[in-house]
C-alpha cells in the first residue's frame, strides 16, 4: 500500500482493465484525449451513485468540451453492470478488483470514515492530459456537488 499522491505534471499510470462488460479499457489507448479518471469505494451504495448520477447528468457538457469519463471501483464487471444498466450511467466503469490501479493513483489507503480510521477507496478524480500526463488530482472528493467544481474548473 501507498500514501504516494500524485500531482499536476506527473505521468499518469497506465492501466488495462475490464468494464461492466469485459471489454479491456487502457488508458494509453485514449491518449490524445483528456480523461477524467474517478475512484469510488462502491456501486450501488448511496454516495457512490450520487457521484455517478452526477457524472451521467453532466457529461454531455463534459463530452462537448473534450473529456471521457471514466469510473473505477474494486467491483466485479457484473456488479458494475448492474450498477450500469440500474442508473443508465453512459460512461465506463472499470473493475480494478485487486486495487492495483488504485493504488498506483493513491487512490487506496487509510483514510477516515465517521472519526474512525480504516483502510478502503479513498474517493478521488484525477484529469488526465491528452499527452497522458495528471492535469489536475482531487483526493477525499465529497460525492455531492464534485462534478460541478470540476465543471467549473475546467470550464466545461
Amino acid at each position: 500500500m501507498t500514501d504516494q499522491k500524485l500531482a499536476p505534471g506527473d505521468e499518469a499510470p497506465d492501466f488495462s482493465l475490464p468494464d461492466a462488460d469485459g471489454k479491456t479499457v487502457q488508458l494509453s489507448a485514449l491518449r490524445g484525449q483528456r480523461v477524467i479518471v474517478y475512484f469510488y469505494p462502491a456501486a450501488m451504495t448511496p454516495g457512490c451513485t450520487k457521484e455517478a448520477c452526477d457524472f451521467r447528468d453532466n457529461l454531455g457538457e463534459l463530452a462537448d468540451a473534450g473529456l471521457t469519463v471514466l469510473g473505477i471501483s474494486p467491483d466485479t464487471p457484473a456488479k458494475l453492470a448492474k450498477f450500469r444498466d440500474q442508473e443508465s450511467l453512459n460512461f465506463s466503469l472499470l473493475a480494478d478488483p485487486g486495487r492495483e490501479v488504485l493504488q498506483a493513483y493513491g487512490a487506496y489507503g487509510e483514510k477516515t470514515m465517521y472519526g474512525k480510521k480504516t483502510v478502503g477507496v479513498i474517493r478521488s478524480t484525477f484529469v488526465v492530459g491528452a499527452d497522458g500526463r495528471i492535469e489536475r488530482a482531487y483526493y477525499n472528493v465529497k460525492a455531492t456537488g464534485h462534478v460541478g467544481r470540476l465543471r467549473q474548473d475546467l470550464a466545461a
